[in-house]
């Protein structure tokens, strides 16, 4: 049996948190991302936000057993090393990233840490006009 096309839509990841100004500080306001919602069961309770920008969107939760600390995640954006060069030149306290690196298997990447120990790969396809 043949399962129907289109089945399945785009996953959204769900990134472990521990604190909820430094993931507001991180996402929203270094990477840029848009708040989409907030959650908390009670003032006492974890804290849950959806953010995106683009096409990408992302859960964080201090929520135990949500997710492990530590994931990875890979991101297709159009030009890495714009991408590079405006983050840089934020100076954010919790992020430093480098240049983008041209990787063997043809992708140009950008690996950044969040501050909870997840990492986010913002990538592009190297084309033959890129080389």
């Amino acid at each position: 049996m043949n399962a129907p096309k289109d089945l399945f839509k785009s996953p959204i990841p769900i990134f472990r948190s521990f604190d909820e100004a430094l993931a507001r500080s991180f996402y929203l306001h270094f990477l840029e991302f848009t708040l989409l919602f907030e959650h908390r069961f009670d003032d006492a309770a974890p804290f849950y936000m959806g953010v995106q920008n683009g096409d990408f969107t992302l859960h964080l939760s201090e929520h135990f057993g949500d997710a492990s600390p530590g994931s990875h995640i890979r991101v297709a954006v159009d030009d890495v090393s714009t991408l590079s060069q405006r983050l840089r030149n934020k100076a954010y306290k919790h992020a430093r990233p480098g240049a983008p690196v041209r990787q063997p298997w043809g992708m140009l990447e950008l690996s950044i840490s969040d501050p909870f120990g997840n990492r986010l790969t913002f990538f592009q396809e190297i084309t033959q006009s890129d080389t």
